[in-house]
């Protein structure tokens, strides 16, 4: 096949995949995206990364400790509200929800991973998220894998296409530990 004839096919293959996302009425997320950490409404930008599997938030003073003979982590979340401008800088505790070893150039780090609800769309989702300091990072929430698997598409080339709209009546998907993905 000729490069034209070759790009003429994967132009209508394209088209057509989107025809087919929109006829199923799925919603499309762009790579980058405003969200919203419930229950505080905290509006962040959050890349949506489908080379994570697990979501990660940008979290300072991490400490382990137990409670009532469960394992809780303790941390302070440091966000910049994208609407207001004001920083959100509250100590949180929640339970522990397992342990996630990441491999780096730096070599072994354990992550703790609890559970949060993010607000994407007009759904709040309980999701899994590792709390590290990510300071240095552009983003402070990344979605990985498991999360952007309950959302809907991922569009690569748009940022910005669902604006967070939770209220009181909003949609809560809650964390199912069944699911494969997470």
């Amino acid at each position: 096949m000729r490069f034209v004839e070759k790009m003429l096919a994967g132009g209508l293959l394209a088209s057509a995949l989107t025809a087919s996302a929109v006829a199923s009425d799925e919603q499309v997320f762009g790579w980058v995206e405003n969200a919203t950490i419930e229950p505080w409404g905290i509006m962040v930008k959050a890349k949506l990364d489908s080379g994570a599997l697990t979501s990660s938030l940008d979290a300072r003073d991490i400490e382990m400790f137990e409670k009532d003979g469960e394992d809780w982590v303790r941390f302070r979340l440091k966000l910049e509200d994208q609407d207001s401008g004001e920083e959100f800088s509250d100590r949180l505790e929640r339970p522990l929800y397992r342990e996630q070893s990441v491999r780096g150039a730096g070599g072994r780090d354990e992550r703790p991973v609890v559970l949060m609800n993010v607000c994407m769309g007009d759904t709040i989702y309980e999701e899994q998220f590792s709390l590290r300091d990510r300071e240095e990072m552009l983003y402070p929430l990344l979605l990985g894998r498991r999360t952007i698997s309950h959302l809907g598409l991922l569009d690569v080339r748009s940022t910005f296409q669902q604006e967070p709209v939770c209220g009181e009546d909003a949609t809560v998907v809650k964390h199912d530990p069944e699911d494969e993905q997470s």
